[in-house]
């Protein structure tokens, strides 16, 4: 009898995703690191890759972006803009683009250039939907008010994205 609880024990460890003490999901099936964003107004953040694990925070703002960071089925491990990292399901992304403001207020101009005329001074956390990139810039929308503003100045995009 206690060995197939013991069993039992296991085989639903297994369906739910390794034991926390088990080599680190993530690392063998990891994708490359790219950004997303939360599809959500409230998104659960978990210490691993399934339902069974607790839930280590919680997300409350739709469109933060996020950077994918390893996976395990259907779940993926997510970095936030603090460094914090957790498990997340796939269910919860976005492809939909963002990036927040690192520190502000961070100027918002017409054109992808220091001198260009400035459009608004964008507070720091605010976020924002990414729309391209162009070397050292980004051409943003914050709240209705598009325009560019330097990619050193927000968090949410890669020197690869162009």
């Amino acid at each position: 009898m206690r060995l197939w609880t013991i069993a039992a024990a296991l085989g639903l460890m297994a369906a739910d995703g390794p034991a926390a003490g088990a080599s680190e999901p993530g690392t063998a099936g990891a994708e490359k690191p790219r950004f997303l964003s939360l599809r959500a107004a409230k998104t659960n953040v978990r210490f691993g890759p399934g339902r069974r694990y607790p839930i280590a925070w919680v997300f409350v703002r739709r469109g933060l972006p996020v950077r994918i960071v390893g996976r395990f089925e259907t779940w993926r491990r997510i970095r936030d803009w603090e460094g914090s990292e957790g498990w997340i399901h796939q269910s919860l992304l976005s492809g939909r683009r963002s990036v927040i403001v690192l520190d502000g207020p961070a100027g918002l101009r017409r054109k992808p250039d220091a001198k260009a005329r400035l459009v608004a001074q964008i507070e720091r956390r605010a976020v924002g939907r990414l729309l391209r990139c162009d070397g050292a810039w980004c051409s943003v929308e914050f709240s209705g008010r598009n325009g560019w503003i330097r990619k050193k100045a927000v968090w949410g995009v890669s020197d690869a994205d162009r």
